[in-house]
């Protein structure tokens, strides 16, 4: 220790920790981290690590000390993010075989209190907010950290909360300094137990509350009682049943700012500078109150008539009569809306809309900015709260209506550059993820979606209804275009009551097929579209007719964007029509689809080079190509047989784009045309396919032999399901191609997961931005994968139960390396997509094996060990339900239990008990949490652990018990465990139903 050291600011000095030579160093090794240079950055980083290794304590002080005498903030600040993540991560001297370690588990009692001791004088000290932030965000991961180690930070507890309600002496002079100083204070002190609840959680809760209150309702700082809310979130979302029940009271200081700040937007016309100001820290609030809607939902209760009055008129458009008309401009762009929805006969002065073009005065456009955020932020509030307790907001009259009418007033307001060449000339393809899908008006699409889906027809659909018809016959065609996506957005939700009406709704939009706009013809073939997935079967059986008279003639749309979604839309439709349904209709369809391949071309002999040699005006743009090229894929597939007649005309077209689109931007038109081949060869059958077959499969080896460009993401996936395709159109007689695909296929199945294991929260959210890579938690690790690689094996995997289903015995020369590549992926826990494909296909292995007389004795030892041992870890029940249906087809295939050694019969009646008590301990804790929900009230017990999600646990596990049932029958129709089996069954209470239920 070297004497005394001068603190950055005004902060007071105190004693040196590390010799003034060591912080020397250190600041020249932390100058060089920030700069530019590459070099000059990583001999920085080499000489971090290099330091750490050799006296990790000293340097680490070194940095905590740093972070207090650091002239510049920046530096201040830098040191402290720093030592957040070095201390955390794992130690240079860990042994990979060992229990991963942090550098902080290798301190020294002495160095952790003295660090402690540093980080709480630059928490109380540090003059610079941005600094503070920094230092409370350290002092949190320290206090978490040390409190999961069994190491209690009280000096934190008090200094938090002694500044927490620091004031003023009596009678002594406050200047503005001394003022921020102590809000920021205050701020930092709800900072720490907002990111620390645990620091609190054991203390009296009369006395937390209290303090909590204190914030929440300080009359000096609107930041102190932002910081306050945090920390009562943080305590509320940690607090068990008793706290809670205690804590209930805290709701009212919690919402009282919303109120206030409401009101003083009611006053902006007197106060128009504090308005945006107001907009924000409202926004903010209802931000930090969100989540607590979606964990304890139950607290919100006496408070909904209240927070309905309060949210619904900051969900709504401002009404503005707008800037007065003059001869120049009749009909000005307004900065805010009018009543809503318009009614028959309105005239255009009558009608809102938010600004169409860019507003001049900055101000202007940022107040409307915030508040849309402020909007966008309320409706998620009441968004929340109706997907956690549909039940509790669905008694609150009047909260459905305002929450319907909110969304449909922000989906028409769309930019009036929408209706501009802009939106016209965009390839949809490549602009799926901008502003089309991130628009405020796509986000209140996405609302309405949600709210339907939480409450359920009978309660959306009469307040959507009320307005949807008058949009529709709207002069303005962003209200109309509206009204189309909304019927679009609340199919799914609302579906089982739509039906009732759905005649009603078709003679709705059908008309808007004609409309004048492109837009709305575009929303139009959306609504078809989605109605068509969501009320699959039914609206195609019921009105085929109505819908393609329209759908088909959209075809041939002047605008190509609808009808290329007009080709889209039936896709969706050809999903759920019965094949005799559509078989009227093919030709017309068909005949539409080539045209849009090829407009100019007189006949189709011409369209197998269109879009690449295509001139004039007749040339198509490529994304409508590619979306004809999909449509006659799915028609050719629903169609089946009966698409025989096209089989000449489509499939010499595709297999000339096959041999012509090489370049880089006929990628895409490349892999639809491989794919829309496979269907039809699968469809017509493979007689008719015969005589193509070897030209197709002679293609397809040419691109699989082609150069990889590892820029092209696509082609793998589309070659791996096309050679699936031809596999299953030509049946036995694709056997000879099995040595061109097989290899390739087990190597991209057998393929080691790309993980990575991150200790570093900076790290992690790093892996989550790169596209093709996402986290998960398993075992207490946070780890990085790289999905894309997941997906292909995955894919693999279901081809290859789809050549050994076809193929059977003529499988077997594969069936040796398969079952060996397949028997691991029954715990591959990385996807379970793999493991549901692996349950699928060992026993149609060993079938295969056992019909060419190649299955031996090793093979079924290997696969019913495995079995054995995958049933007796799995944790997972809907993938155990598969376990048990791959057992019992895999005794049913070797011949039942008699030919099975004792020790694996033993074996699975073993695993069958540990599993049986497992579900019947779960079972009989849900029974007692429901009973301690149900005498302890609402939202305590059972928080965030409903009716529905219980019954559904509770379903999935009577498939499992259903499965061990047909095991132990085949076993011993007698055995004891048959019993056990149905005690279990017994215990479960799944007929509790849903609210959509109750409702419908």
């Amino acid at each position: 220790m070297v004497g005394r050291i001068l603190l950055a600011g005004n902060q007071p000095a105190m004693e040196a920790v590390v010799p003034e030579e060591i912080t020397l160093e250190l600041t020249q090794i932390l100058s060089n981290l920030v700069l530019g240079d590459n070099e000059i950055r990583s001999n920085a980083e080499k000489a971090v690590n290099d330091r750490l290794a050799q006296t990790p304590e000293l340097y680490l002080l070194a940095l905590a000390q740093f972070a207090i005498v650091a002239d510049t903030d920046v530096m201040r600040s830098f040191s402290l993010v720093l030592l957040r993540r070095l201390l955390f991560r794992p130690a240079p001297t860990s042994q990979p075989t060992r229990p991963r370690s942090a550098l902080y588990d290798h301190l020294s009692a002495q160095t952790i209190t003295t660090l402690e001791r540093l980080l709480l004088h630059s928490l109380a000290q540090e003059p610079v907010p941005k600094v503070r932030r920094n230092a409370v965000d350290t002092v949190c991961d320290i206090a978490n950290q040390g409190m999961s180690r069994g190491r209690p930070w009280h000096a934190l507890q008090s200094q938090a909360f002694a500044m927490a309600i620091a004031q003023p002496q009596q009678g002594a002079e406050t200047n503005a300094v001394v003022h921020a100083l102590m809000v920021l204070g205050r701020t930092s002190a709800y900072g720490v137990f907002a990111g620390a609840p645990n620091l609190v959680m054991d203390l009296q809760p009369d006395v937390v509350l209290g303090v909590l209150q204190r914030g929440l309702e300080d009359a000096g700082s609107i930041e102190v009682r932002t910081a306050a809310l945090r920390a009562s979130v943080a305590y509320l979302e940690s607090a068990d049943a008793q706290q809670l029940a205690r804590a209930s009271g805290l709701l009212a200081p919690m919402l009282s700012t919303l109120a206030s700040l409401s009101s003083a937007l009611s006053l902006s016309s007197s106060q128009p500078k504090s308005t945006p100001t107001n907009y924000h820290h409202l926004s903010v609030f209802l931000s930090i109150l969100t989540p607590l809607c979606a964990t304890h939902p139950a607290l919100f209760l006496p408070h909904l008539n209240g927070l309905m009055h309060l949210l619904s008129p900051l969900i709504l458009p401002i009404v503005d009569c707008g800037p007065t008309p003059t001869i120049r401009r009749p009909f000005p762009p307004r900065a805010g809306s009018s009543p809503f929805p318009p009614t028959a006969g309105t005239t255009p002065t009558t009608f809102t809309f938010p600004p169409g073009p860019a507003a001049t005065d900055i101000d202007d456009t940022e107040e409307h900015d915030l508040r849309q955020t402020l909007r966008l932020s309320a409706l998620e509030f009441m968004l929340t709260l109706s997907e956690a307790r549909p039940g509790m907001v669905r008694r609150v009259q009047g909260w459905v209506d305002v929450v319907v009418k909110a969304c449909l007033e922000g989906m028409g307001e769309l930019d009036e550059d929408g209706e501009g060449a802009g939106w016209e000339s965009d390839d949809p393809s490549s602009n799926s993820s901008t502003s089309e899908t991130d628009s405020p008006p796509a986000l209140y699409e996405q609302s309405l979606d949600r709210l339907a889906i939480a409450m359920g027809g009978r309660a959306v659909l009469p307040p959507a209804f009320q307005y949807i018809p008058s949009m529709l016959a709207s002069y303005d065609w962003r209200v109309r275009h509206a009204g189309l996506m909304a019927i679009a957005a609340i199919g799914e939700g609302t579906g089982k009551v739509m039906l009732e009406q759905l005649g009603k709704v078709v003679d709705l939009v059908t008309p808007m097929f004609g409309d004048s706009h492109p837009r709305v013809r575009y929303a139009a073939c959306q609504c078809v579209g989605q109605l068509c997935t969501d009320l699959e079967e039914v609206i195609q059986e019921r009105y085929h007719q109505q819908l393609f008279s329209v759908l088909i003639p959209a075809l041939e749309d002047p605008e190509p964007r609808v009808h290329a979604h007009a080709a889209a839309a039936l896709i969706n439709f050809c999903e759920g029509v019965a094949r005799d349904t559509l078989v009227p209709y093919l030709d017309l369809i068909v005949e539409r689809l080539l045209r849009l391949l090829n407009p100019g071309a007189g006949g189709v002999a011409a369209s197998g080079t269109a879009g690449m040699e295509g001139t004039g005006k007749t040339e198509p743009k490529r994304y409508v190509q590619e979306q004809a090229i999909t449509t006659l894929a799915m028609v050719a597939d629903a169609s089946e047989r009966m698409f025989t007649k096209h089989y000449a005309s489509i499939m010499p077209l595709l297999l000339d784009v096959l041999r012509r689109a090489d370049g880089i931007e006929y990628r895409k038109l490349r892999v639809k045309a491989m794919e829309c081949a496979g269907l039809v060869a699968i469809a017509v059958g493979r007689d008719m396919f015969r005589p193509d077959a070897a030209t197709f499969v002679e293609l397809l080896i040419r691109v699989q032999k082609s150069p990889v460009d590892p820029s092209d993401t696509q082609l793998g996936h589309y070659l791996i399901a096309t050679w699936a395709k031809v596999c299953q159109a030509m049946g036995p007689e694709f056997e000879p191609y099995l040595p061109a695909v097989v290899p390739s296929l087990l190597q991209t199945a057998s393929a080691k997961p790309d993980v990575s294991v991150y200790d570093d929260h900076e790290a992690q959210e790093k892996v989550e931005e790169r596209e093709g890579w996402e986290t998960v938690v398993m075992d207490g690790r946070t780890l990085g994968i790289r999905t894309s690689a997941i997906e292909e094996k995955c894919q693999a995997f279901e081809t290859l139960v789809i050549y050994c289903s076809t193929l059977g015995a003529r499988f077997a020369p594969y069936v040796p390396q398969t079952l060996e590549v397949t028997l691991p992926g029954l715990s591959f826990y990385y996807h379970d997509g793999v493991r549901e494909a692996c349950a699928i296909l060992v026993p149609m292995l060993l079938a295969s094996g056992k019909a060419s007389n190649t299955l031996t004795n090793q093979m079924v030892s290997a696969t019913f060990h495995q079995l054995i041992t995958a049933i007796r870890t799995e944790h997972d029940t809907s993938f155990l339900a598969s376990l048990y249906k791959c057992l019992n087809d895999t005794l049913r295939v070797v011949g039942g239990p008699d030919v099975l050694p004792k020790e694996f019969m033993d074996g699975i009646i073993e695993v069958t008990k540990h599993q049986l008590q497992l579900i019947a301990d779960r079972r009989r804790g849900r029974a007692n949490r429901a009973a301690a929900g149900a005498g302890a009230g609402a939202g305590t017990a059972i928080e965030g652990l409903d009716k529905e999600e219980m019954a559904l646990m509770e379903e999935v596990e009577d498939f499992v018990l259903d499965d061990m049932g047909k095991m132990l029958s085949v076993v011993d129709p007698a055995h004891p465990l048959l019993v056990a089996v149905g005690s279990v069954k017994d215990l479960g209470f799944s007929s509790w139903g849903s609210d959509e239920e109750d409702e419908e």
